[in-house]
C-alpha cells in the first residue's frame, strides 16, 4: 500500500527586513501623519498619490548603487521585458510625475506625499527593507527662498508633533560647498569613474555621525570592515585629499556665519563652492529674519546626502535626545529624514533644466521617536459592543441591534464565530469590549 503524499504547508514567516503594523500603531502613525498634513497645508502644499513600481528606466541613474535595475532596488519584468523598480524614494516618482504633466501644473508645483518605499539592502537592527516616506517638494523655483521655507516648515513640523526646541535641530549644507572641495582634489570629471567615486565619497561622508572620523576616513580610503565581518569597498583618495574631505566635514562652528567664514576659506578660488557659499548665506539671511536661529535650523557641513541627484542646498532633520542603544549605553536618537535640492533630475525627461527641491521624513523612525519622548497618545478609538450569539435564528434580531447602535455611533459587531457563549465571553475580553 503506498504511502499517503504529504500535502505542502508553507511556513508562516516575513521576509528579513520587513514588518506588519497592528491596530494601535496604525492609529497613531495615521494621528501622527495628520499632523505633519496639517503644517504642509498651511504652508499651501497639495497632495499627489504615485504608483509603487516605475519604469527602472525612469529611476536611471539615480538608484542608489549602480545603473542597474536589480542593483538596491525590487525589480521585475513585465510582459513587454521592461524592467519595472518599486519605487525607492518618492522623489523620482515626482519628477516623473511633473515631467509628464508639466504643462498643465500651475508652477512652482509644491505636492506632499506619503507612503511606502523599497530598498534592497541588507536589513539590521531598526533598518527595514519596506517603510514609510513623507515628502514635501517645490518643483520649478529655482529662489534660495523655496529651500528655507522647507527648513522651517519642517521645524514647524516637529514642534507640532510636540518635540521640543533643543531636541531636534534642522541641520543645512550645499553640496555646491563640497563640489568646490573635489574641485580643490580633482575629482568633477564627468566619466563613469569620476561619478562613481564622487558617489563612494559622499556616502562615506553622510556617515560621519554613526562611524566617526576613523571610520568615514577607511571609507574614503581602501575601504572598511564591519562588526559582522561585511567589508565596504573604498574611494581609494590619497593621504591628502582624504585630509581635505575630513576638514570639510569638520568645519562647522557655533554659529552659521562662522561656518561659512570657516569654509569660504576651504573653497577659497573654487566658482561652484563660492556659489554654494551664496546660496547659504541667503538662506541664512531669510531664515533669520523670520526668527529661526541656530537652535532651529544650523549649518553644517557633515550633512551631504548620499543619493546622487542633490545639486544644492540639502538638509537633515536630526533629534538631538538621548536613548539607550542595545548595550544600555546613551545615545543620541539621530537622523529621522533629509533632503534637499536636485535640479537635474525632471530634466532627464524635459530636456531642459528645471529647478526643484524637497524633504523627506522617514515615518517609522519619527513613529519610534515619539514614542521615546512619551508623545503618543493612548488610543482614543473605544472598543466595540459585541453583541453575542445565543441563538443562531436570532441573527437578524442582531445585526438590527447593531444597526440601531452604529446609528447612534456607538462601534458595535456582531459575534461572526460559531462557539458558545463561554467563547464568546472570551473573545469581547480580548477585544476590551466595555
Amino acid at each position: 500500500m503506498s504511502k499517503k503524499k504529504k500535502s505542502f504547508r508553507p511556513k508562516a514567516r516575513l521576509p528579513r527586513g520587513f514588518g506588519d503594523i497592528h491596530a494601535h500603531e496604525v492609529r497613531t502613525m495615521a494621528n501622527m501623519i495628520k499632523k505633519i498634513s496639517e503644517v504642509y497645508e498651511l504652508y499651501g502644499f497639495e497632495p499627489l498619490e504615485t504608483p509603487a513600481l516605475e519604469f527602472a528606466e525612469c529611476l536611471g541613474k539615480f538608484l542608489p548603487d549602480a545603473d542597474r535595475p536589480n542593483e538596491g532596488v525590487f525589480a521585475l519584468q513585465d510582459d513587454d521585458e521592461q524592467w519595472m523598480a518599486l519605487r525607492y524614494d518618492l522623489t523620482a516618482p515626482t519628477a516623473r510625475f511633473v515631467a509628464e504633466n508639466y504643462d498643465s501644473l500651475a508652477k512652482p508645483f509644491r505636492r506632499y506625499q506619503t507612503g511606502s518605499v523599497w530598498r534592497n539592502e541588507k536589513p539590521g537592527p531598526g533598518r527595514f527593507r519596506q517603510f514609510v516616506q513623507f515628502d514635501a517638494d517645490t518643483i520649478g523655483s529655482n529662489e534660495m527662498a523655496a529651500d528655507a521655507e522647507l527648513a522651517m516648515m519642517w521645524s514647524d513640523v516637529m514642534e507640532a508633533l510636540g518635540i521640543a526646541r533643543g531636541d531636534y535641530i534642522i541641520r543645512m549644507n550645499n553640496r555646491k560647498i563640497l563640489d568646490g572641495v573635489l574641485d580643490k582634489i580633482n575629482m568633477l570629471g564627468d566619466d563613469d569613474a569620476s561619478v562613481n567615486t564622487r558617489l563612494t565619497v559622499m556616502r562615506a561622508m553622510d556617515k560621519l555621525d554613526r562611524l566617526g572620523s576613523q571610520g568615514v576616513r577607511l571609507l574614503l580610503g581602501e575601504g572598511r570592515k564591519d562588526e559582522s565581518g561585511d567589508y565596504t569597498k573604498g574611494a581609494n583618495l590619497d593621504e591628502a585629499s582624504i585630509d581635505k574631505v575630513i576638514a570639510f566635514v569638520e568645519a562647522g562652528k557655533a554659529t552659521n556665519k562662522e561656518t561659512l567664514a570657516a569654509l569660504s576659506q576651504l573653497i577659497a578660488g573654487s566658482e561652484i563652492g563660492e556659489a554654494g557659499i551664496a546660496e547659504l548665506e541667503e538662506i541664512g539671511m531669510l531664515i533669520s529674519s523670520a526668527g529661526y536661529n541656530e537652535d532651529r535650523i544650523c549649518f553644517d557641513p557633515s550633512i551631504v546626502r548620499g543619493l546622487g541627484y542633490y545639486s544644492g542646498p540639502v538638509m537633515e532633520a536630526e533629534l538631538t535626545f538621548e536613548i539607550k542603544d542595545e548595550k544600555g549605553r546613551p545615545v543620541q536618537f539621530g537622523s529621522i529624514g533629509g533632503g534637499g535640492r536636485y535640479d537635474g533630475l525632471v530634466a532627464r525627461f524635459k530636456g531642459i533644466e528645471i529647478p526643484a527641491t524637497g524633504i523627506s521624513i522617514g515615518v517609522s523612525r519619527l513613529y519610534a521617536a515619539l514614542e521615546a519622548l512619551g508623545k503618543h497618545k493612548a488610543s482614543s478609538v473605544i472598543p466595540p459592543i459585541i453583541i453575542l450569539v445565543m441563538d443562531k435564528s436570532e441573527r437578524p434580531a442582531y445585526q438590527q441591534m447593531a444597526v440601531e447602535l452604529r446609528q447612534a455611533g456607538i462601534r458595535s459587531e456582531v459575534y461572526m464565530g460559531s462557539s458558545g457563549m463561554k467563547a464568546q465571553l472570551k473573545y469581547a475580553d480580548k477585544r476590551g469590549a466595555p
